[in-house]
């Protein structure tokens, strides 16, 4: 565990995903389960800018072949070809980033840091096929399709100062 990706403030999950240390009860990178739990729940609220934002700050924590890298990195791309979809109507582009989130996704655990992982990578492909797949699709944490609230917009301001 990396000191500095502590934080025993952060919540536990509501199951048992990877990156939970059930015996100790403390997330391996609780700081990677924070910006985890704010990502997914700003991309539910269709904020893919700032979804983005939170994967990326906490990607620059984890060296390159990591899995927790990986994870973000794809999650990253998943957010940012959601945005081209959504935002620019730039299918190109989406399916780009999607590809891309594909490879780095690959291998990383079906249910990592509460994220259904799984269902991740199969709404990518179905997105690829036909980008309609993303209308109305929420990322899944903890068996749960979270929403956005006040904090999850404090915490990705906080992050451009």
């Amino acid at each position: 565990m990396d000191d500095h990706t502590r934080d025993p403030s952060v919540a536990p999950p509501l199951g048992d995903p990877t990156g939970w240390r059930t015996a100790e009860r403390v997330w391996e990178h609780a700081t990677l389960r924070r910006a985890t739990e704010h990502g997914v729940r700003l991309f539910n609220a269709g904020e893919y800018h700032e979804s983005h934002d939170c994967f990326e700050d906490e990607w620059y924590n984890y060296g390159s072949g990591t899995t927790e890298s990986a994870f973000l990195h794809g999650m990253v791309q998943v957010a940012a070809g959601a945005y081209k979809h959504v935002d620019f109507e730039d299918d190109g582009g989406m399916r780009s980033l999607f590809e891309t989130a594909l490879q780095y996704l690959h291998g990383v655990p079906d249910d990592f840091y509460g994220v259904d992982v799984a269902d991740v990578r199969e709404r990518l492909r179905a997105a690829l096929d036909d980008p309609s797949a993303l209308d109305g699709w929420h990322i899944a944490l903890d068996d749960h399709t979270p929403d956005a609230y006040e904090a999850d917009y404090e915490y990705v301001e906080a992050l451009e100062h």
